[in-house]
């Protein structure tokens, strides 16, 4: 059988891209090496499902760093409002919480998956599991299909590759789809983890001091090696035997990663405050005055309240002042030191874990290549791209979910129309 569109990836943006094609009358097949269908969107959001975040359009552009201003026009087709619109049509109670992310009412991602699998089953969309492809195949500038490495080939009007990126391998994103976009004249930009934790050989990191040990709304900042600040992101984190982690420091990782590169460096240094909205001075000055107040305390005792235990204690050691000793008889000097580690807690970081070990992949297909309205490719008529095969990527919290399901929506309607136009007329 010849089908209108052959779609390589279910993932995310493979299954939204096949609803979208065969909505629009396409007869679809999707083929994935796996055997189930689904398996990132199954673990996404912690297993809930986290499938798009509700933030007006222009602050949603902001939360994808890597070349978001080209996802105005897929939006203009397919945004999160039509995501949410998608599932709720489905039957899915969609729930709203902190920061616009959006959940299933019961928390559980497999809902989502086998919501949508019902679905493409009811358009008619086939499917081939455990499946390999081997190669795309081209005539006259145009996809005509793809070889597998059982040697067959499939025949197809148009062509969808929705295969991811190189994080989380597990799920089948293992990097297969770049070989393939640059046999067909694409340009993959450096491929680079980000949404990823943070490596550092700080004395206190090795030595684990503060493993376990998480922060609330908090401010962690990347600087360049001359001190010059480059991103700040506020929220929550975690140390860990390896350096840090927790959702702001997934957010400045990517930062950490083009710093080093950019200044030649080994380690870029990082800031980290545990009162964002507090200057040094005028911690100083809060911690002159609980000295006056109960200087007859020990130190620990006295300062109790502006740290947890064990973050206040490595911070007392840091600055040289012994936990026992009365804060009356801790120097000014000494108080300043504090009140700079509490505000501006500067260490170096060597870099992150390793693009496996990613949530997402930085860099992919040149989007200078893509026609935005259409996922389609300027090279070679017929082939579409969509999600993190593409050098597109945002923060966790449901915008990376929402670059998937948009382009791929995208690249299903237009493939269907290329197909049905060119093709089967």
């Amino acid at each position: 059988m010849t089908y209108h569109t052959v779609i390589i990836g279910g993932g995310p943006a493979g299954l939204m891209a096949a609803v979208a094609a065969a909505q629009h009358g396409a007869r679809v097949l999707i083929v994935d090496k796996g055997k189930k269908l689904g398996r990132k969107l199954a673990i996404s959001g912690g297993g809930r499902c986290n499938v798009t975040n509700r933030m007006e359009q222009k602050e949603l552009i902001e939360h994808i760093p890597g070349n978001g201003r080209f996802m105005h026009s897929p939006f203009s087709i397919f945004n999160n409002e039509d995501i949410i619109a998608f599932f709720e049509n489905l039957g899915i109670e969609l729930k709203e919480e902190d920061m616009g992310r959006m959940f299933p009412v019961n928390d559980k991602a497999m809902t989502v998956v086998q919501t949508l699998l019902q679905k493409i089953r009811e358009l008619g969309v086939d499917t081939r599991l455990q499946t390999k492809v081997d190669s795309l195949t081209f005539e006259d500038g145009r996809v005509t299909g793809m070889k597998l490495d059982n040697g067959e080939t499939l025949e197809a009007g148009s062509v969808i590759v929705a295969t991811g990126g190189k994080s989380v391998p597990n799920t089948g994103s293992t990097g297969d789809g770049y070989p393939w976009a640059e046999a067909a004249g694409h340009t993959i930009t450096e491929l680079y983890p980000t949404e990823v934790p943070i490596t550092s050989a700080a004395s206190f990191i090795q030595e684990k001091t503060l493993q376990g040990l998480s922060l609330s709304n908090v401010a962690l900042t990347v600087y360049t090696p001359k001190g010059k600040k480059i991103k700040t992101h506020r929220g929550d984190m975690i140390f860990t035997h390896f350096g840090i982690s927790g959702p702001i420091v997934l957010r400045c990782s990517q930062y950490v990663v083009k710093a080093l590169k950019k200044h030649e460096t080994s380690t870029i240094p990082m800031g980290l405050s545990l009162y964002p909205d507090t200057n040094t001075e005028t911690m100083f000055q809060s911690l002159a005055g609980t000295k006056k107040q109960d200087g007859a305390k020990a130190a620990k005792n006295a300062l109790k309240h502006v740290a947890q235990e064990r973050l206040l204690a490595f911070f007392l050691d840091h600055c040289s002042i012994p936990e026992s000793k009365p804060l009356q008889d801790v120097s000014n000097d000494a108080l300043r030191r504090l009140a700079q580690a509490l505000t501006d807690f500067r260490f170096d970081v060597t870099g992150t874990l390793s693009i496996e070990d990613a949530f997402v992949t930085g860099g992919g297909i040149s989007i200078k290549e893509i026609q935005p309205k259409r996922m389609e490719s300027k090279i070679t008529s017929g082939l579409f791209f969509c999600g993190e095969i593409l050098d597109i990527h945002a923060y966790t919290g449901g915008f990376n979910i929402t670059v998937a399901f948009s382009t791929g929506y995208t690249a299903g309607r237009a493939a269907a129309e290329t197909a049905g136009a060119d093709a089967f007329t």
